[in-house]
């Protein structure tokens, strides 16, 4: 047995490393794609604002609906997937959220506006999963995490290009449409090209990657099959929600990551607006500095990652993350434009950076048989927050004319999960399983 590992190391590494060539790429620029597509309404604000009336509470509203469709649909759409293979869904979900988000384009009133957003989550819904599961079908666990990392690095590079990409196509016309129509149109265009893109380099099984020798193909095909029997032969748990939900760790996780993302989402959708409120700057001045806040959280979440893992305390550094982003957001009130957004960049270094130092803690805390539905439940009660967020700036703006009020409980509700962050444990005694099977995802 030792002689055939040694002997199959070499072709597996090799298979390893071709699978990421191939598909890395592909995953990072379909997540840009799929980020812009997201997000883009937010430069679009205050052009259909004065082209069709769209108030700030429509707006809010609207780009909330997104997140409502996804939830809804995320696991009928992760279902369908199981049924026809990842390289099938992951391009139909890339073709249906292209023509959605292209259609954008043609909204006239509030109503298309929050339908054409609704669908556009529930076009989105399941392609992040669908991602992971492609990666359990080709890379061996080592790998996968790795694998993810570089995919989960295109939101942060997305939140840096969306604001350069999406400001210089607003400044289109031509063919009786404005630059918003155009912005749309290209964007969600790109999107549904990239299918064709995708259809012809994904593959459904390992023997059909012509790209892998025999010996590779079948070295590769044989590992991950080891590795499913070993899960099989373990049983993996399958609790149901309810159940879940009563242990006040994991509700405590919802939580945090709920207020985590009920920041970030609220920074996305209406930073643009804040920016353009320093005046005489157009689309593109307001895409590049849009880009700035996010280029710096992307060095800050680095330093902290580096930080954490030479002093581990990790509720300590989620904690100091939490109160830097309060304080950037109890700053951004002043009522000066300009210091409102430098304090918005300084926000960023924390909102961000927590969200990446959370997950080890439940990842930690999880018993390793029922730890990927319990992050699922937490990723999905997380992401109601870009609901909430803009919702209720849109709110505040319509009825008072300004969004301190929604700062300044963006900030609250930062210092409030810093504290709690403090009653989360990364380690638990399981005592319905053997001590053998309580373990951290992580490890």
């Amino acid at each position: 047995m030792t002689s055939a590992f040694a002997t199959a190391t070499g072709p597996l590494e090799s298979a390893v490393s071709k699978v990421k060539r191939h598909v890395l790429p592909l995953f990072l620029i379909m997540f840009i794609a799929n980020y812009i597509d997201r997000v883009n309404i937010g430069f679009a604000n205050s052009h259909m604002q004065a082209d069709l009336g769209i108030g700030a509470a429509a707006y809010g509203l609207g780009s909330g609906l997104f997140f409502i469709g996804y939830a809804l649909f995320e696991v009928p759409s992760n279902v369908l997937m199981q049924r026809y293979g990842a390289r099938a869904w992951l391009t139909r979900i890339m073709g249906t959220w292209g023509v959605v988000a292209a259609a954008m384009a043609f909204v006239w009133n509030d109503t298309s506006f929050y339908v054409l957003r609704f669908l556009l989550g529930v076009a989105e819904a399941g392609f992040f999963p669908g991602v992971v599961f492609y990666f359990t079908q080709w890379l061996p666990q080592k790998e996968r995490g790795k694998a993810v990392a570089v995919f989960l690095a295109g939101s942060a590079l997305a939140s840096v290009l969306s604001g350069p990409i999406t400001g210089a196509l607003l400044s289109i016309r031509g063919l009786g449409l404005h630059g918003w129509q155009w912005m749309f149109l290209i964007e969600g265009g790109f999107s549904v090209g990239l299918c064709a893109v995708s259809w012809m380099l994904l593959k459904s099984r390992i023997r059909d990657a012509a790209w892998l020798s025999a010996e590779e193909q079948q070295v590769l095909a044989t590992a991950i099959a080891a590795e499913q029997a070993e899960r099989d032969a373990l049983g993996a748990a399958r609790l149901p929600t309810a159940k879940l939900l009563k242990d006040p760790q994991i509700l405590l996780f919802c939580f945090l990551y709920f207020a985590i993302q009920l920041t970030i989402y609220a920074a996305t959708f209406w930073l643009p607006t804040i920016i353009r409120k320093m005046g005489g700057l157009s689309d593109f001045e307001v895409g590049m500095l849009n880009a700035i806040p996010w280029l710096i959280a992307m060095v800050a979440m680095y330093c902290f990652a580096v930080l954490s893992a030479k002093w581990r305390f990790q509720q300590a550094w989620l904690a100091a993350a939490l109160v830097i982003a309060a304080c950037g957001l109890f700053a951004s009130t002043s009522g000066n434009p300009v210091l409102s957004f430098v304090a918005i960049c300084f926000a960023a270094i924390g909102f961000k950076a927590a969200s990446s130092l959370f997950w080890p803690i439940p990842q930690g805390y999880l018993d390793a048989r029922v730890a990927a539905g319990v992050i699922a439940l937490i990723n999905s009660v997380g992401n109601l927050g870009g609901f909430f967020a803009p919702a209720a700036f849109g709110y505040l703006q319509q009825h008072t004319g300004s969004i301190s009020g929604g700062l300044y409980g963006l900030g609250v509700a930062s210092l409030v999960a810093a504290a709690a962050g403090f009653l989360t444990r990364n380690r638990r005694v399981n005592r319905d399983a053997p001590a053998q099977a309580v373990r951290s995802e992580a490890h």
